[in-house]
């Protein structure tokens, strides 16, 4: 790598000209190709989705953006909090939808606790649960562990066999297909555009649901790194609360951090890591930006394209037999 070892500079970005260059596309974007009047937003109270809701706020005016807070049975209170403190401080119209009884309804805490008893039979009221990853960052094939706590505060863990791997995901997973069905159902009802809040590590790396917060009419900031939200969020002038939040997925019980469940270094390390590899950046020239060995680096990269193998279906449109002519997405 010549001139400067990397480091956070190699982030910097033009903040005020990347905001209005956002803006302007979203306008154009949800006006005139979409002819939609104004943009649904499920504010989670992170990081990501408080600044497209900022920056949705600053295209169509909070008059034309509807905020929406999808809490459920394992969601932290701190969520819930943090999305309305962004939907007061932008002045928007916002409403909170409990999704817990339709997942429940649906199946979606029997189906993971059924897998979870396969592990642990104890497994059942009062008790918690999250994923984390493990395998990639050393070189191996990344699997998986199921972590539990007991009521009285006991935690073990074990790993997942494929099969109660799969069923806990695919439980979990009806938690943001349902909320994407509430936040479709009020874009109809308004003749509004949905936004979708994915930054570039997670659309990269398939960190996201399949027709679940993968789905969505835009996606403002899917090209920009985590570490470039995050300054663009002091840059909107977002509360502190929000601007100081370590991400987490906040589909468990248990506290997980995003780099615990899935990515393999924390996301100002990893952003660096994939901003290196899409640049061609030597594994040594890593290694030494990063504070790993060699061999560390070697694996982040093996693993950032073993992502990209194993999650390119959750980026593939429908598979037809043959093009129909006449339609042009």
């Amino acid at each position: 790598m010549t001139g400067r070892a990397l480091g956070p500079h190699v982030l910097d970005l033009d903040l005020a000209a990347e905001v209005d260059r956002i803006c302007g596309w979203m306008v154009d974007t949800v006006a005139n190709r979409l002819k939609r009047r104004g943009v649904i937003i499920a504010m989670s109270g992170g990081i990501d989705s408080s600044v497209c809701a900022a920056l949705a706020v600053r295209a169509f005016g909070a008059g034309k953006v509807y905020g929406i807070l999808l809490p459920e049975r394992d969601s932290s209170h701190k969520s819930a909090d943090r999305g309305a403190l962004v939907g007061d401080h932008l002045g928007v119209t916002y409403e909170t939808f409990d999704i817990a009884p339709a997942l429940a309804a649906i199946g979606c805490y029997r189906e993971r606790d059924e897998a979870i008893r396969r592990v642990f039979p104890a497994y059942g009221e009062g008790w918690k649960c999250k994923l984390a990853i493990a395998g990639g960052a050393q070189g191996g094939i990344n699997f998986f562990k199921i972590v539990v706590q007991s009521p009285d505060g006991a935690t073990e863990e074990k790993r997942l066999a494929l099969k109660e791997y799969l069923q806990v995901v695919a439980a979990t997973n009806y938690k943001q297909r349902i909320r994407k069905t509430v936040e479709y159902y009020h874009a109809d009802r308004l003749n509004y555009a949905v936004i979708g809040t994915p930054n570039r590590l997670e659309y990269d790396q398939g960190f996201f649901v399949k027709n679940g917060d993968g789905s969505a009419d835009i996606k403002p900031i899917a090209h920009l790194y985590k570490t470039q939200v995050y300054a663009m969020a002091r840059h909107l002038g977002l509360p502190d609360e929000v601007c100081n939040a370590a991400p987490t997925t906040d589909t468990f019980s248990l506290a997980q951090g995003q780099d615990e469940f899935y990515f393999a270094l924390p996301y100002h390390q990893m952003d660096l890591a994939l901003w290196a590899h899409n640049h061609g950046v030597p594994v040594g020239d890593v290694a030494a930006g990063l504070g790993l060995t060699e061999d560390q680096a070697r694996f982040i990269y093996a693993d950032i394209d073993a992502k990209r193998r194993t999650t390119w279906y959750l980026h593939a449109r429908p598979q037809l037999l043959e093009p129909v002519g006449e339609i042009h997405p």
